[in-house]
């Protein structure tokens, strides 16, 4: 029976989950038998359901179907294309119940969890060090390789990531996004403002072991050791 009048009558009986069709409920059952009877011919995944493995062929093919109307962004499923949704709505559906801090996606919500239960799956076989996201993995690599892959077609200046090209391109613009909202001084640079907000504060979390100095910032803390250093 095809339950067209919406009426979920197929029950699963591991973990009582119903749906309108037989055939949507064998689909379902996959996920506990472990059953993945529909592989890639070009990579060897495999998925439960064969519109899984459409899905997933467009990562070969380029395929990107489903467009943003706001900012014309395109995905090549429609989940991804939900999720970009509320970088343009603000909404923040999945959050942390150990901290509050909320997410965009249930992945990013999974990644920032690691944080409480310290995991990190993600080891680099050179040095040892962990990760919580395998892209920080990725990027640490490059620590070992000297890769910089992105680069600065005004001056050439090469980069790890992408973030570090994207902030100093600001050089070159002029751009100052972030700014104080006591102030009104503008930086180029979340960390920079970070610091310039100790001016208003009154916070020196940064202190000198041989004489108790205290500073707002690292760099300030470093130019006063080297004074002691000159000094002996």
């Amino acid at each position: 029976k095809r339950g067209r009048d919406g009426i979920k009558r197929h029950r699963c009986e591991h973990c009582d989950r119903s749906f309108t069709t037989s055939g949507y409920l064998k689909i379902h059952l996959r996920l506990h038998t472990g059953e993945k009877p529909y592989s890639c011919d070009q990579c060897g995944k495999t998925f439960t359901a064969s519109g899984a493995l459409k899905k997933h062929q467009r990562v070969h093919t380029g395929e990107k179907p489903h467009r943003c109307e706001q900012c014309g962004k395109t995905f090549a499923a429609l989940d991804n294309l939900k999720t970009h949704h509320r970088v343009h709505t603000g909404e923040k559906p999945y959050w942390c119940e150990q901290c509050g801090k909320t997410f965009a996606a249930s992945g990013q919500l999974k990644t920032h969890q690691r944080v409480h239960n310290e995991k990190r799956p993600y080891w680099c076989e050179q040095c040892g060090k962990t990760f919580t996201q395998s892209g920080h993995l990725k990027i640490h690599h490059r620590v070992h390789t000297g890769e910089k892959p992105y680069w600065c077609e005004q001056c050439g200046k090469t980069f790890f990531k992408s973030g570090a090209l994207k902030i100093h391109q600001r050089v070159h613009t002029g751009e100052k996004p972030y700014w104080c909202e006591q102030c009104g001084k503008t930086f180029s640079k979340s960390g920079d403002l970070k610091i310039h907000r100790r001016v208003h504060t009154g916070e020196k979390p940064y202190s000198c072991g041989q004489c108790g100095n205290s500073y707002t910032n690292r760099r300030t803390l470093r130019r006063h050791k080297c004074i002691h250093k000159a000094s002996v």
